[in-house]
């Protein structure tokens, strides 16, 4: 049974980056002997809160308190100090070390005045303690990036466990295993709970917090809206929690027709990223796709602009084939992509705004090899128009402009190409209310001038106000094709994140 003694509690923790809030007044509690849950959509703000208990980032408020006395998390190492350790869902290993290596990293054993590395005792100790901790043996001799995913997984977690930590986080653990891997890590985690560790467990799958969890914290947009006894839960009202109310009134109201098919895709895969995709999105429409970290939802929209190696399948556009192996070549296709890190891969911050609108069109803009300047102004003022964009002058840099605004930039530049795909990633994550609103009636007016738009999101209320069908992935396959105004986002979410034949996460998997 957990304990009922507190050990660490986050008391109104706020977190803000350029201006905007990730976190806001969060607080949450752990306690000896208890795996505790937290759970949130995309964005919710729970990678933020785990750096901000591994001391990676220093909040702007609240406090970390400790037994019962208030202390300063201001790196790494000082929450290690306090014995608090996280196991990422990355895995932090070097390839090159062997697991003997991988372990002692900074605290090898020596002999003799030199001194001289002790690689036998290494050896043994390391074999003893992966054993210890979880009852498998792993060979100490082995390189690292010989290992499965799991047993990559039970060495960051043994690493963790040689400076006796009193709280343990995990971050997504399960994203990368399959369903024998993720039975041997939760064995693993009940091992560690009888022991007295305090347990953070961050996940998007449902029926792992049902299995594994005692209590659970949900979070949504920065806040903690719910703490709950799983046992007097119901996955319908987690994922309620999770959703919160509706924003219906930013969605337009659309009077678009589709045509013929204009993107035919067939058996797409990449990889361990996704496998066998197959769908249809015609003119005039606007299909979503979503699904959890790691689903492959992100990568299969990405994968249509070239951007993803190693794909395979067939894919028709407009009824001529079409190879994704280069941006370049989707362009000259017609199509568009708009990324969801438009600061990084969108737009160019420091040029005017005059030239982010224009760069994707400049052949079309060149007269006897220069750029006409006069159709180039006639150009970008209209595309300002057309979206709205609110900025001090065409030439000013882009990196004055709002969150809202630049992704409005981001959109006219490919307007002006005229393409017939269009491509979306996230398109509307970090910006406010009403520049949503004003980015939904661009999606849905290019859809009615003819285009076709693919849009990828985890954003289920704007998956359903904004789309016509929604294709949900899980582990890499597409596992259900939904009616958006005949859906749910409890049906969205459940299959994203429920067992399902085609995921590796099943209850079998959590409950074994």
């Amino acid at each position: 049974m957990p304990s009922e003694r507190g050990l660490l509690e986050l008391r109104s923790i706020s977190k803000q980056f350029d201006g905007i809030p990730a976190l806001r007044h969060v607080s949450l509690d752990l306690a000896p002997g208890q795996v505790h849950g937290l759970i949130g959509q995309n964005g919710a703000g729970k990678s933020t809160l785990i750096k901000v208990l591994g001391g990676i980032h220093r909040s702007d408020e609240g406090e970390v308190v400790l037994d019962g006395m208030a202390v300063s998390i201001n790196s790494p190492s000082d929450a290690r100090r306090l014995g608090i350790e996280i196991v990422h869902q990355e895995r932090l290993l070097a390839p090159t070390l062997t697991v003997a290596e991988a372990l002692l990293l900074g605290n090898e054993p020596t002999f003799g005045p030199l001194p001289v590395l002790d690689a036998a005792s290494m050896r043994r100790f390391a074999c003893t303690a992966v054993r210890e901790h979880f009852g498998v043996d792993i060979d100490p001799a082995r390189l690292t990036a010989e290992l499965s995913v799991a047993e990559q997984q039970l060495v960051q977690i043994t690493r963790a466990l040689l400076s006796a930590p009193r709280v343990l986080v995990f971050d997504e653990p399960t994203a990368a295993l399959a369903r024998h891997e993720a039975k041997q890590l939760f064995a693993a985690i009940r091992r560690l709970r009888e022991r007295g560790l305090a347990i953070l467990y961050v996940s998007h799958y449902l029926d792992e917090i049902e299995a594994l969890c005692d209590v659970v914290t949900v979070l949504r947009d920065g806040r903690d809206v719910a703490r709950v006894v799983v046992a007097d839960s119901t996955p319908q009202q987690l994922v309620a929690a999770m959703i919160g109310g509706s924003t219906a009134a930013l969605v337009p109201v659309s009077t678009r027709r589709t045509g013929a098919p204009l993107l035919h895709v067939c058996g797409l895969s990449a990889g361990a990223r996704f496998e066998d995709v197959s769908f249809d999105v015609r003119r005039g429409e606007i299909v979503g796709v979503t699904g959890l970290l790691g689903s492959g939802g992100k990568a299969v929209v990405r994968s249509l602009f070239g951007l993803e190696p190693g794909v395979r399948g067939h894919i028709e556009l407009d009824g001529c084939a079409y190879v994704p192996d280069d941006p370049r070549n989707a362009v000259r296709r017609g199509i568009a992509f708009v990324p969801e890190d438009r600061r990084a891969h969108g737009i160019a911050l420091d040029l005017p705004v005059r030239e982010n609108i224009s760069l994707a069109s400049l052949k079309r803009l060149v007269r006897h090899f220069m750029i006409d300047r006069r159709r180039e102004k006639e150009l970008v003022q209209q595309r300002m128009d057309d979206l709205q964009v609110r900025a001090p002058g065409t030439e000013a840099p882009a990196r004055q402009l709002s969150g809202g605004n630049q992704q409005k930039v981001v959109l006219a530049k490919w307007l002006s190409t005229r393409a017939n795909l269009y491509l979306l990633d996230e398109p509307t994550v970090g910006i406010d209310i009403r520049a949503k609103a004003e980015i939904y009636r661009v999606i849905d007016e290019l859809a009615a001038q003819g285009a076709a738009v693919l849009l990828f999101s985890t954003d289920l209320i704007e998956l359903q106000g904004i789309t016509d069908r929604i294709l949900v992935l899980a582990r890499g396959t597409l596992v259900q094709e939904l009616i958006s105004k005949e859906t749910t986002h409890q049906e969205i979410l459940g299959w994203a994140s429920a067992a399902g034949a085609s995921s590796t996460h099943d209850r079998e998997a959590v409950q074994a």
